[in-house]
């Protein structure tokens, strides 16, 4: 295995104790294929991102495309065809609910905009004393300072910026009477300060891929809108069909104010990401007031190339059936991975749309896990106590097959490790 190269700085990594960096050349489809000649098939979409697989023809055309004409330019003060196109096709999506799309370059700024869209909100209408924000254990919005402050404060990588980090308001999901009447509790006695209350609906990910029911996502935005607070879904990772629909916030029970938008949005290719907000919203910034103006701007913000791989991307969501994909994925969890229930080690197996997730009793030999995938022909990535896979939507029978069964045949020899730790 490949050794990390002497200049790079690798993501959620201890630098000093990585030994062990796969060298990929090309990808096409499911598959990775490596300097070394090995093929991997990718269990987790290149972070959530690679929804229709890799180099899909029609998203490589579009880009080919654009990058000849125009590859960027600068959105102060400009406009373009791609991202006029993009925001009137998500304006559509999404029924109109979201009027004013605010385009940006990572997940995590769409959620420091959409904080910043909350605070100043309330300032335009008077208000500064809703400064805070009430989010929820187990959450991860991102590794920005804003969005920092709004994942778990104990249990999140982030808990050693506890002290220098904004204070919000963290409770546990509510999803029985007892927590929803302590959510209830807490609202009442700080809605006064509240901004908003920011989710990932239906599933927590990168904080360990705890699901919660619709049920539970329609109590909380009922709260929200009762008490007069703003209601932000973080769909960075579980839109565009990932939990089974293409968004948790279609659901007519569910009253939001912004969403944020990301990852899959340009079918894995280029970065690009949005905040998208309600005309409630909007309107407060739009006045004969310059101070109400929304001061943001990333350089890269609307870039055409992006725009132009997003379109294509929402171009394959019309002609090709990826929700049936999902629900395919789905199934064959359902039917496979729960044998791993029975293995000693593992606390819970969960699934839900093309999501799959094996929750274990203790994570030990990290390392040895992942490697071992590897040499099984899978990338599979675990984390905190869970080994999880969410698969391109095109992804074959008999690549998913070896994703599950790798799993399937490493848990058992994972849990003799124990021992040795």
């Amino acid at each position: 295995m490949n050794k990390p190269h002497v200049n790079l700085w690798h993501p959620y990594a201890q630098m000093k104790h990585l030994d062990f960096v796969p060298k990929a050349k090309t990808t096409r489809g499911s598959k990775i294929y490596m300097e070394n000649n090995n093929i991997l098939i990718d269990g987790v979409s290149s972070w959530w991102t690679a929804c229709h697989g890799y180099n899909h023809p029609h998203i490589i055309n579009s880009m080919n495309k654009q990058l000849q004409e125009m590859p960027h330019i600068m959105f102060g003060g400009f406009t373009h065809a791609p991202v006029e196109r993009l925001a009137s096709r998500l304006v559509k999506l999404f029924n109109n609910k979201y009027e004013h799309i605010f385009f940006v370059d990572s997940g995590s700024v769409a959620v420091e905009v959409a904080m910043k869209m909350s605070i100043q909100y309330w300032i335009n209408k008077g208000d500064k004393n809703k400064k805070r924000f009430l989010c929820f254990n187990n959450s991860y919005h991102g590794d920005t300072l804003g969005a920092m402050s709004v994942c778990d404060p104990e249990d999140s990588m982030h808990n050693i910026f506890s002290g220098y980090l904004p204070k919000q308001i963290n409770v546990d999901i509510p999803d029985n009477d007892l927590l929803k009447n302590k959510f209830k509790d807490i609202i009442i006695k700080n809605k006064q300060n509240i901004a908003a209350i920011i989710l990932e609906p239906l599933v927590q990910c990168a904080g360990g891929f705890k699901f919660h029911s619709i049920e539970t996502l329609q109590f909380i935005s009922k709260i929200a809108k009762d008490n007069d607070i703003l209601f932000i879904l973080d769909e960075i990772a579980t839109g565009f069909g990932r939990t089974g629909n293409m968004f948790a916030s279609l659901d007519k029970s569910v009253d939001s104010d912004i969403i944020c938008l990301g990852k899959a949005l340009t079918g894995g290719t280029v970065s690009l990401a949005a905040t998208l907000a309600s005309k409630k919203v909007y309107n407060e910034f739009y006045s004969d007031i310059e101070e109400k103006a929304l001061m943001h701007g990333p350089t890269y913000m609307a870039n055409p190339l992006a725009c132009s791989a997003a379109n294509a991307s929402l171009d394959l969501f019309e002609k090709e059936d990826r929700l049936l994909q999902v629900k395919n994925i789905e199934k064959k969890l359902y039917d496979k991975l729960f044998e791993c229930k029975h293995f000693s080690g593992v606390k819970d197996v969960r699934v839900k749309g093309a999501i799959g997730v094996v929750q274990v009793k203790k994570m030990h030999n990290l390392n040895w896990l992942r490697q071992e995938f590897v040499k099984r022909g899978v990338w599979i990535r675990p984390f905190l106590d869970v080994i999880y896979i969410m698969p391109p939507f095109i992804i074959k029978d008999d690549e998913l097959d070896l994703l599950i069964n790798s799993i399937i045949k490493v848990l058992p020899e994972w849990s003799k490790k124990l021992n040795e730790v």
